[in-house]
């Protein structure tokens, strides 16, 4: 069978793996308050790489977003709250799911340690 046609289970934070994870601080200039350690556990990326799913992880603070790509969040735990440009906030807690559209433009504030799921599409240029 091929590698590629095999399903997949995908871990949960308790699950997951220490060792695969990427821990990292936000750039500097996109920082608004604090300066949160993000953990990040990728669990598929297709061939292409536009197409990625896994867990991401935050402490508190706020940062200036700017997405490229579509993404489908699914909240396991926390609080956070995301904020488009013209000042339009959304709160998402556990078992909250949302998707951010592929050029939302504003912060995102992790009120209380979040983790997520995300699946992440990014279309290729051109």
């Amino acid at each position: 069978m091929n590698p590629s046609t095999v399903l997949r289970l995908i871990s949960t934070p308790d699950t997951a793996d220490a060792n695969a994870s990427e821990d990292y601080f936000l750039a500097p200039e996109k920082l608004i308050t604090g300066n949160p350690k993000q953990t990040l556990w990728m669990h598929y990326t297709d061939p292409t790489r536009q197409y990625v799913v896994g867990l991401w992880r935050s402490e508190p603070g706020k940062w200036r977003v700017r997405y490229t790509e579509e993404e489908y969040c699914r909240m396991l735990e926390g609080v956070s709250v995301i904020t488009d440009e013209a000042g339009h906030a959304v709160t998402v807690r556990a078992g909250d799911e949302f998707v951010v559209p592929r050029g939302f433009v504003g912060t995102w504030e992790v009120v209380e340690t979040s983790t997520k799921r995300f699946v992440i599409y990014e279309k290729t240029p051109g």
